[in-house]
């Protein structure tokens, strides 16, 4: 197994980025991260509106799969996530879903065990997740604050222990790098954070050689979830859900109206998150009647 340290952090995902470790499909790597606030909250004494924002949304990485071609897939499944006994989450003002309000700066540090997340009087179980995951584009860099079709700070509630993500590949090995770990997060994060917290990802790489999906695919125990980004919640839906009908057409081998209307009945639209620079979205649809190939094009 190799261990890729959280002091290499990068802040875009980009072609341009050298590799810290090449692995090979197959094999194990532990990633270490520092949370998504680059450490800087200390106590709840520390102004989150004064944050040194280039220290922010930091991934560890990245690094280069052996083999990785631009239009394959790269397959990580998420074996472990390993939190510290800490977290912090911030309202910030300016930012949110709730940015139009007016409201005091405000930082939390909250304990964090194998079981729940403490928040007041609170016991909140804890779900840990990976907010930031992505590869390199094939084009210009891309901030690892943003989501998009490589990835990125994708911030879905459901990338935690157990699940598989498959991610489009647009350079030469991949260039993967992640980060952002959340201890809890509800679909939206609504106040621009999480339970934000540092620790450990073990993840194993596989390839899927010669097609990839428009959008990255999370596949859990019951679904495929299409997570896609636009610069509103409605252009991040339409995007998801057409790919999601276009792989039941593939799938049930019948016309797109026939899709669309088997998609209301049975894909469910999900929000990720409303308070990236990109908002987010993902079409939930149920195992059984896709497969992963059916996401899945030749390029």
């Amino acid at each position: 197994m190799k261990r890729i340290g959280k002091e290499s952090v990068i802040y875009t995902f980009s072609p341009k980025h050298k590799p810290v470790e090449k692995v090979v499909p197959g094999e194990y790597v532990l990633f270490e991260t520092e949370d998504a606030f680059g450490g800087q909250v200390k106590g709840e004494e520390t102004p989150p509106d004064k944050l040194d924002w280039s220290r922010v949304d930091g991934a560890t990485g990245p690094v280069y799969i052996e083999g990785a071609e631009p239009g394959d897939t790269l397959v990580v499944d998420v074996l472990d996530i390993r939190l510290q006994e800490r977290g912090a989450i911030a309202a910030i003002p300016g930012y949110g879903g709730l940015s139009h309000l007016s409201f005091s700066p405000k930082a939390k540090v909250v304990r964090v065990d194998h079981s729940f997340v403490y928040f007041n009087d609170l016991k909140i179980a804890v779900r840990p997740m990976i907010g930031t995951i992505g590869v390199a584009p094939e084009g210009d860099e891309i901030p690892t604050g943003y989501p998009g079709r490589h990835g990125g700070n994708m911030d879905v509630s459901e990338l935690g222990i157990g699940t598989r993500l498959y991610l489009p590949v647009f350079v030469k090995g991949a260039l993967l790098a992640l980060g952002d770990l959340h201890a809890v997060q509800a679909d939206g994060e609504l106040c621009v954070s999480a339970v934000e917290s540092p620790g450990e990802v073990l993840v194993r790489f596989d390839l899927m050689r010669g097609r990839r999906a428009s959008w990255p695919i999370l596949e859990t125990e019951e679904s495929f979830q299409v997570i896609a980004a636009g610069r509103s919640l409605e252009e991040a839906m339409r995007e998801a859900a057409e790919e999601a009908v276009r792989a039941l057409m593939r799938a049930r081998k019948t016309t797109f109206e026939e899709a669309y209307m088997l998609g209301s009945l049975l894909v469910d639209l999900r929000i990720n998150q409303v308070v990236d620079p990109l908002l987010g979205a993902r079409a939930v649809v149920p195992k059984g009647i896709v497969c992963i190939e059916d996401f899945l094009t030749g390029h």
